[in-house]
């Protein structure tokens, strides 16, 4: 019986080591954090999340496959085309401190072609550059295949980009906006409306702020003939412009300002800490105020406010004064 029991044994350990052995595991349900991955158009980056491989057995890698609209169409040829962007070098990173001039500047920033989206094999993250300007908005689906030891599975549509434009909060911030009217002999300030300060982005094309004041009917105040003046010690828009001069015309202040975000850095003098805190001063022969009639005197229009663009861009940031009339 004993001999029966250990030839049985033996048996089945020959069977056991004749069968195929399973290579690891791959997973049925991999997927996305989020399956709708939303790609704001004309950052400077955004990554998706990784492939959560479910326990799959590593290594393994992924393809992105049959990109297309929703419709099944084909996805258009912007995401397969290379455009021109200006990044930094490989290895050089851009230092406030040290950067001052656009000599300098372009010692370490270059002109590269780049795709607007690109699919990481080994993580399955998709990545988007300043290129993905040129991506028209939508919805896109895409196919993921799968590879590690175990074989090669398909999973179609695993999700969704959703192509979109970047949100105002993405360009542009506010963080300080009022407005007083001083009276000329008095200096006592009296509070006025909050101006209405709004930017819109006009081209995608370099680094410039173009910095307008009007009146509630949008006639504009000259800043080249003096309609716009400095407060004294305080800062204003030159005070933030690290690499170019800002050019004054007869309907705005100009200042091409290279790097994003724009103010750069706060401005610090040795007794106070401004932030990016800009004054300025309208002067009472332009300018007439609701509620302030001239029996009372004479006012200036004297606003501050605080702001800071997101992205390099060309803007037009517009500061309008609701119950101020140009004369």
């Amino acid at each position: 019986m004993k001999i029966k029991y250990i030839l049985g044994i033996l048996f089945l350990l020959s069977i056991y080591a004749c069968s195929k052995i399973e290579k690891g595991f791959q997973s049925n349900a991999i997927r996305y954090k989020d399956n709708d991955i939303y790609a704001k158009r004309g950052l400077i980056l955004f990554q998706s999340d990784r492939i959560n491989a479910d326990g799959s057995t590593p290594p393994y890698t992924f393809k992105l496959l049959n990109l297309r609209k929703e419709d099944g169409s084909a996805a258009p040829a912007e995401f397969t085309k290379e455009y021109e962007i200006l990044v930094f070098k490989e290895g050089t990173s851009f230092n406030a401190e040290t950067d001052t001039t656009v000599a300098l500047l372009n010692q370490k920033r270059e002109i590269q072609k780049k795709l607007p989206m690109y699919f990481n094999e080994s993580s399955g993250q998709l990545t988007f550059n300043r290129a993905s300007t040129n991506l028209p908005l939508g919805r896109y689906i895409f196919d993921v295949e799968m590879t590690n030891g175990t074989g090669t599975k398909l999973f179609p549509k695993l999700a969704t980009i959703n192509v979109v434009d970047p949100e105002k909060d993405d360009l542009f911030v506010i963080t300080d906006n009022v407005s007083n009217a001083f009276h000329d002999v008095t200096g006592v300030a009296t509070p006025m409306k909050n101006p209405i300060i709004t930017c819109t982005k006009i081209s995608n094309l370099g680094a410039r702020a173009i910095l307008k004041m009007v009146d509630k009917n949008g006639k504009v105040f000259n800043p080249k003939a003096g309609e716009i003046i400095q407060r004294g010690d305080r800062p204003v828009f030159e005070n933030y412009a690290k690499f170019n001069p800002v050019i004054k015309t007869d309907t705005a202040m100009i200042c091409d300002f290279e790097v994003a975000p724009f103010p750069l850095t706060k401005y610090v003098t040795p007794t106070t800490d401004w932030g990016f805190l800009m004054y300025y001063r309208i002067p009472s022969q332009f300018v007439t105020v609701d509620g302030f009639p001239p029996s009372l005197g004479t006012f200036s229009v004297n606003p501050r406010w605080s702001w800071q663009l997101k992205l390099e861009g060309t803007y037009i940031i517009q500061v309008k004064f609701p119950d101020v009339t140009k004369k």
